[in-house]
């Protein structure tokens, strides 16, 4: 069943982007040494260069760039190798592509000077708790900020999440980080809202997510999710050996296909998510069917 989607235009610095009508893809460069999905492929700068260069082309409308890795139990880097790694990166990407740049990253410092290199997006996973600056520096720096929901942190945020009622607590997390960012000065139509797949869930969490993505609509922002490679796919794609298959499998890719596809039909605005080109396949035929 195809559930509504709201329509919002998001500016971002010289880029306007249309929400709603088509779903829209958020390619992912991570530049770290230890990404769970790809294994510090990216890590040289001009590897990540080439890789966000690569998305776009295969259609990516928008990038993120990570300089810490968010994996569960991951430890935090340090706000100077934060820098090291993503600044490099978004200079020479804002010089050569077309499409807005997102800065996933929890400190402000680091959003601030990721915008001055030429992102026009700030991702914060932990939805303005890690900063107290970081609804500040979105409100300063007139670009969109994305809030998530996240149980915990990364390192502890998957040691037994347990919720009374899910989609409610993560709806009153959501609508609290907007009231925050709001009082801070950021524009409500400049807020998009994520509800954290992976991020402090069980399998079973996830796939109520996607289920019932669409009783989100009532934050009134528009939403991004990520299920990209994400453990409740490798887990319910386990075989009768019992054994997990590998983030960059056949399988899991196509269970990541599966997954995008029926968050788009619920709703979702953004998908955030590594293979660019077999999602804008799925996209382009789910779209259709939206629209039909």
């Amino acid at each position: 069943m195809r559930a509504s989607r709201q329509t919002a235009i998001v500016t971002c610095g010289p880029h306007t982007v249309e929400l709603g009508p088509k779903t829209r893809i958020m390619g992912i460069v991570n530049v770290t040494p230890d990404s769970f999905s790809d294994g510090g492929h990216f890590f040289a700068p001009d590897r990540a260069v080439s890789q966000g260069l690569q998305l776009v082309d295969e259609g990516a409308d928008i990038l993120d760039i990570g300089g810490e890795s968010t994996r569960p139990f991951s430890d935090p880097v340090s706000e100077s190798e934060e820098l090291k790694r993503v600044i490099p990166v978004i200079e020479q990407l804002a010089e050569r592509v077309a499409v807005p740049i997102s800065i996933d990253t929890t400190k402000a410092a680091v959003a601030r000077r990721a915008v001055a290199a030429g992102a026009t997006i700030i991702n914060d996973i932990s939805a303005l708790r890690s900063d107290p600056q970081m609804a500040a520096t979105a409100a300063e720096c007139r670009v969109p900020l994305i809030l998530m929901h996240m149980k915990g942190t990364p390192k502890t945020m998957q040691v037994e999440p347990v919720y009374d009622n899910l989609i409610d607590e993560i709806k009153a997390f959501l609508s609290k980080a907007m009231a925050q960012a709001m009082a801070a000065g950021v524009d409500r139509s400049a807020i998009i809202v994520d509800p954290g797949i992976g991020f402090g869930k069980t399998a079973g969490h996830n796939l109520q997510i996607i289920r019932d993505l669409e009783s989100f609509n009532e934050l009134g922002a528009p939403l991004l999710i990520g299920p990209s490679r994400k453990a409740f796919i490798r887990h319910l794609l386990k075989g009768e050996t019992q054994k997990e298959p590998g983030p960059l499998s056949t399988e899991v890719a196509r269970g990541t296909q599966a997954a995008v596809a029926a968050a788009a039909m619920q709703g979702a605005h953004i998908v955030r998510v590594h293979d660019v080109a077999r999602t804008r396949t799925t996209l382009t035929l789910v779209d259709a069917i939206r629209s039909a």
